[in-house]
């Protein structure tokens, strides 16, 4: 009867280690991180053939997921943007690297002679 103690006890005690490690791993990842673009396109065809290739690349081999690229919207209060971008981030600081970075930046000169930018960026949840 003790070993049974012993056994379920030590049990006990994996289960309780095990699930501390767990919440410790959770609680030191970052939440993932969603960039909001605002484009006012002042030359779609150029737009679209010159510039968005090139963001496209860029921001995919930066971990950038796509969730919406200029798809139709709506307002649901004040004016709409011309255009809406989402993309999703491993993180805030993963983000903020991809639109600091020199790649982005050179491919950005083409998209600056065909549209006006607003970029946000936000933290989400866990």
């Amino acid at each position: 009867m003790k070993t049974q103690y012993t056994v379920v006890l030590a049990a006990l005690t994996g289960i309780g280690i095990g699930a501390a490690a767990v919440q410790g791993l959770h609680a030191q990842a970052k939440p993932p991180a969603y960039a909001v673009v605002e484009i006012d396109v002042t030359n779609a065809d150029a737009f679209t053939k010159e510039y968005a290739p090139i963001a496209g690349k860029v921001i995919t081999a930066a971990g950038g997921k796509y969730l919406a690229r200029g798809g139709k919207n709506v307002a649901i209060e004040g004016d709409p943007p011309k255009r809406i971008t989402i993309i999703q981030f491993e993180s805030l600081e993963k983000a903020q690297a991809l639109f600091a970075s020199s790649d982005y930046r050179e491919g950005r000169k083409t998209g600056d002679k065909y549209a006006k930018f607003r970029i946000l960026a936000v933290e989400g949840l866990q």
